[in-house]
This record gives structure tokens, C-alpha cells and sequence, in this order.
């Protein structure tokens, strides 16, 4: 028998380093990030959206850094926002070093499109006179095409990000952060793993191009709870095509599924069969959209039967088990009272709200 299974997840311990005032590495926790949607050179939406981000809980963010108006337009987007900021250079050498005159707290550079070893020199040059991260960023659909154009994508990934790490190391920066996504989930697992005993460096993860939250979620939460109950993985982007909001909320829940970060509510709900006499996805909804509110650690059981109901709901902090018409409400693992059908929504978050204060 595996007792890895049973045991706690083992973390990879990384080099820590810092972007802006956030940890990244080491034993810091597992970093949330998500990276803005709107045109950057748009000041002020831009600054609208990461607010609420940062509301969601988001530590980190990375905007698109198109052209030099974008990478003009991040010294007033830092001025406006608590979280620190990241540029996305692709291409263009010159936005990175624009970006860094701007102030941002880190950037990422992607040697699929920017292979030239002497503009990377100047880059990396000036990141190390303000100390400023950079991440090698590499992506399946714009690798190099010199990088062992015959084997695997996830041996191309690797052998391109060893070969930019050893390029800022020539350069005495070490200030490295790692990526190495693929949409195909295998691969991107095959990839970290690899990369992982090879670099000391902290390790981005993520499954990029995702899809949308249906089968985006899905497929996110597989590769990325693969690597984490690995050990492997010092920040996380859930990639989405969707409002970034739901990359945040999809990052939390599944750092808190492997018991790694405690944010915000958890909610536990029953998925329904004939036995159930209400209707619980109706007040599962209306929870589910409530808790989005709560920024405190606290589990909310939901349950429509007398089979799991009175158990799941007493092991949560406050729960509730519904039969027909009436209902028990749980706190602490003990019922607080009964309370009728129409009552059951305001009851339980009542309870909720007496809990998390």
C-alpha cells in the first residue's frame, strides 16, 4: 500500500524571491494570481478590474504589454492598485525594458518569441540593477524552433527553460521564476516534473488555454492538483476564458481541496437523488453566491436528506440537513434549531454570519 496517500503533501522547496511585497518560494504559501482582460493603455478600467480582483483575493496580476503605450500606461495603473504588477513582454525586448522604467515588480519573457541573446542581456541587466523577477515563461504553442524540434514538446519545454536559466545565470540573476505550460494536461505534468529536480528556482503552474469554465475548471484542476499533491508548485493561474474573477475563485478551491490555503468559505453540498424533498440546488445557488461575500475561513454544509445530511452537516462549521418542510440547523456540531422550508436560506446564513463574527 502507498502511504504517500495518507501522509501530508511534501512541498518542493524553492529559492524564495520576491515580487514586489509578495514571497514566492521557500515555504511561502502558494501564491494566487490571474492576469487582467482589458486593453492596458486603458488606465482606468484596467485599475477597476484588478480592485476587484484583488477583492477575490488575488495576490498577484499580469497585464498584456502590447506596445510602449501600454508600457507607459503601467506606472499610473501601479499607482492605483495594492497588488503587485506584472508585465507581459512577448516580441518586443524594448516593452520589458519600458515596463521596468514604469516600476513594475516583475515581468515574464517568453524565449519562444524573444531568442535574441543580447536584447535578453539588456533586459536582464536592467531587472538586476532595480531587482526585479523575471519569469521564463514557455508555453506549448510558441516554443523555440531550434529546441529539439524532434522530441516531445515536454523535453522542448524543458531544454528551452534550462537553456534561458543558464543565460540569466551567466549573468549573475537569480531572481528566476519557472513556467512551462501546455494545454494537453499529461504534458504539462511531464514538464514540471522534469524541470523541478533540475532548477532550484520557484515554479509558476498552470494548464494555459483552458478553455471555459465548464471544461476549463475541469481540466485546470486536474493538471494543477496533480503538481500540487506532487509538491511541485509555488503560484497558480487557473487560465479561463472568462471573467478573470473565476480564476481567482478556481485557484482557491483548489489549494483549499488539498487542504494548502485556507481562504473564504468552503461549501459542502449533496448532489441530490430521489431522496431529496426540497430544492437544494435552488438554496445551494443562493449559498453558494452569499459565501462569495465572506472573506473568512468557514464550512458550509448544505445537505437535502437524512442519509449524509445530519453527519456532513454537523462536521461543518454551520450546516444544515433538509427533510420535507423542515430543517435542522447545525453549529459546531450541534443543532441549533428547526426552522421551516422558507425559512432555511436566511436561517442558515444568519447562523453563518454569527459564526464568522
Amino acid at each position: 500500500m502507498n502511504k504517500r496517500l495518507y501522509n501530508k503533501i511534501h512541498r518542493r522547496i524553492s529559492k524564495q524571491i520576491k515580487i514586489g511585497s509578495v514571497k514566492i518560494g521557500g515555504n511561502a504559501p502558494i501564491v494566487v494570481q490571474s492576469m487582467t482582460n482589458t486593453d492596458t493603455r486603458d488606465v482606468m478600467s484596467t485599475i477597476r478590474q484588478i480592485k476587484e480582483l484583488e477583492q477575490y483575493g488575488c495576490e498577484l496580476i499580469r497585464v498584456a504589454v502590447p506596445d510602449m503605450e501600454a508600457a507607459h500606461a503601467l506606472q499610473k495603473i501601479k499607482k492605483g492598485i495594492r497588488i503587485p504588477l506584472v508585465a507581459d513582454i512577448h516580441f518586443d525586448y524594448r516593452l520589458a525594458l519600458a515596463s521596468l522604467e514604469s516600476g513594475v515588480d516583475g515581468f515574464r519573457l517568453n524565449p519562444g518569441n524573444i531568442g535574441d541573446r543580447e536584447q535578453i542581456k539588456q533586459v536582464v541587466l536592467a531587472a538586476k540593477e532595480r531587482a526585479v523577477p523575471i519569469r521564463i515563461g514557455l508555453n506549448a504553442g510558441s516554443l523555440p524552433k531550434l529546441t529539439g524540434a524532434n522530441k516531445p514538446v515536454a523535453q522542448r519545454m524543458v531544454a528551452a527553460a534550462l537553456e534561458q536559466v543558464q543565460l540569466l545565470e551567466s549573468l549573475d540573476f537569480d531572481l528566476i521564476k519557472v513556467s512551462l505550460k501546455a494545454f494537453d494536461v499529461p504534458t504539462t505534468v511531464t514538464a514540471y516534473q522534469a524541470i523541478a529536480v533540475k532548477i532550484p528556482y520557484p515554479l509558476h503552474i498552470g494548464i494555459t488555454e483552458a478553455g471555459t469554465p465548464r471544461t476549463g475548471i475541469i481540466r485546470s484542476s486536474v493538471g494543477i492538483g496533480a503538481l500540487l499533491y506532487l509538491g511541485i508548485g509555488d503560484t497558480i493561474r487557473v487560465s479561463l476564458t472568462a471573467d478573470p474573477r473565476e480564476e481567482v475563485i478556481a485557484g482557491y478551491e483548489i489549494l483549499k481541496s488539498l487542504n494548502l490555503r485556507q481562504h473564504g468559505p468552503v461549501l459542502v453540498s449533496c448532489p441530490t437523488c430521489g431522496r431529496t424533498e426540497v430544492d437544494l440546488v435552488k438554496l445551494a445557488l443562493q449559498v453558494e453566491t452569499a459565501l462569495q461575500k465572506i472573506d473568512k475561513p468557514v464550512k458550509v454544509a448544505v445537505m437535502g436528506c437524512v442519509v449524509n445530511g445530519p453527519g456532513e452537516a454537523a462536521d461543518a462549521d454551520v450546516g444544515i440537513a433538509c427533510g420535507k418542510g423542515k430543517g435542522v440547523i447545525f453549529r459546531n456540531g450541534k443543532k441549533i434549531r428547526v426552522v421551516e422550508e422558507e425559512d432555511f436560506f436566511e436561517a442558515l446564513m444568519t447562523e453563518v454570519g454569527n459564526y464568522v463574527e
